[in-house]
């Protein structure tokens, strides 16, 4: 079965922007019918997605990805999806062994910066760029699926 198996942290600095290459991303969810499940629709770029999400294991989870016509994608989006659709500028930043994601988001997330790594295994060891702050890997509110339902501008800052 194919898996992901990824950490995610808070972008706390700049220092990633000046090497980084950004893609934009639409995605949206169809169903999201238990905690951590999901079927998502995205377009990234030029190319179009189908993606099946099971619960996270720790920092694992099952995903199947399926390449799909961009114009399949797009009417997806716009009469299947859950709204707020997600909106977001996905930087890519090759670091030693791992590539790291930087997710900026835009639209009603807007202000929220997440950076991912995918690892081979989850005893994988990394080195921790100095711009990345807290841990939220295991935090459900920061999964994309968790903004369609509670955008992040709809946080209460403590």
């Amino acid at each position: 079965m194919p898996q992901e198996i990824e950490r995610k942290f808070l972008v706390t600095a700049d220092g990633w922007r000046a090497t980084a290459t950004g893609t934009p991303y639409a995605q949206g969810y169809i169903a999201t019918t238990a905690p951590g499940q999901s079927v998502r629709v995205r377009i990234a770029g030029e190319q179009a997605y189908l993606t099946i999400k099971g619960p996270a294991k720790g920092l694992s989870r099952a995903e199947f990805e399926y390449s799909i016509p961009v114009s399949d994608a797009k009417e997806m989006l716009e009469t299947l999806c859950d709204r707020p659709l997600i909106k977001k500028v996905r930087y890519r930043l090759p670091i030693g062994p791992v590539v790291w994601e930087i997710d900026e988001f835009e639209g009603e997330n807007a202000g929220l910066i997440v950076a991912e790594v995918e690892l081979s295994d989850e005893e994988q060891s990394i080195e921790l760029p100095d711009w990345v702050g807290e841990e939220v890997s295991g935090n459900p509110k920061y999964y994309n699926a968790s903004l369609v339902s509670k955008p992040y501008s709809q946080w209460k800052t403590v």
